[in-house]
């Protein structure tokens, strides 16, 4: 089994709040883990460590789990690691705060039998069948809401994790019931790639390639290689800015059975 990843900061000077893991097994099992810590407005978030500790928490106690608790479903995980984290800073920070510190999750776990995935948020998972067609699993909830809308720091606030708008894994353990999830048949499963939304934009907001031609291009060039060709896009002056952030936290992992 092949499995590369990389994770590059959005710039030098600011900590990288993405959180990314993989684990392979002589037996064929696996598992890996893709967080995207979500940058607090101006304001704060109430909560007194920071986004990257929350993710590097929140990250590890995921990746513990799936190997630890096979039985356990993906969605089961989730909110045992959501609660665990929060029970980790509940008593030194306000984690009824909108902002308090956030994620987007993907998570894949395998064995001889299944590919089991979950999607939260807008982080993308992509799947590559024998016959190499590839599907993207998406949570498309945050793509709904009008780029306008997301302009606003408190339109934006009245919608995360509440009903019409979109979910991250915070502190809430019953977010873990929004995400996305399903299993594939190991032989239906040649290959998968999971990616932040610093990365995945070669696809979604430049448009260099589709989902099929991103993945080629993981399989070629590695995860470092994508994001390489992300950031050559962002810094080039005739090419319009991405939304958000020219330059955005990427991380990329790219799996190959």
């Amino acid at each position: 089994m092949r499995i590369d990843l990389a994770s590059v900061p959005g710039r030098q000077e600011r900590p990288n709040e993405d959180w990314v893991s993989a684990s392979a097994r002589a037996s064929g099992a696996g598992a890996l883990v893709v967080l995207d810590g979500v940058t607090p407005p101006a304001g704060g978030d109430g909560c007194v460590h920071g986004v990257p500790w929350f993710t590097d928490r929140l990250g590890g106690r995921l990746t513990e789990l799936s190997g630890s608790r096979r039985d356990m479903p993906l969605g089961g995980i989730l909110a045992e690691a959501v609660r665990a984290t929060a029970d980790a800073h509940r008593g030194t920070c306000d984690l009824s705060h909108v902002r308090t510190p956030q994620a987007t999750v993907v998570m894949v776990r395998w064995d001889e039998v299944y590919v089991e995935h979950l999607v939260l948020s807008d982080s993308v998972l992509l799947l590559q069948s024998p016959g190499g067609e590839v599907a993207a699993v998406l949570d498309d909830r945050l793509d709904r809401v009008p780029r306008e809308v997301l302009r606003s720091v408190a339109a934006t606030d009245a919608l995360r994790n509440a009903e019409g708008g979109f979910f991250t894994a915070a502190a809430d353990p019953e977010v873990a019931a929004r995400a996305v999830t399903g299993r594939t048949p190991r032989g239906g499963v040649r290959a998968l790639a999971a990616l932040t939304d610093g990365a995945s934009r070669w696809t979604d907001t430049f448009g260099e390639g589709d989902w099929g031609e991103c993945l080629a291009v993981l399989r070629k060039e590695g995860a470092e290689g994508l994001i390489a060709r992300v950031r050559a896009i962002e810094s080039d002056p005739a090419r319009p800015p991405a939304r958000y952030k020219q330059h955005d936290d990427a991380s990329a992992v790219y799996a190959e059975f």
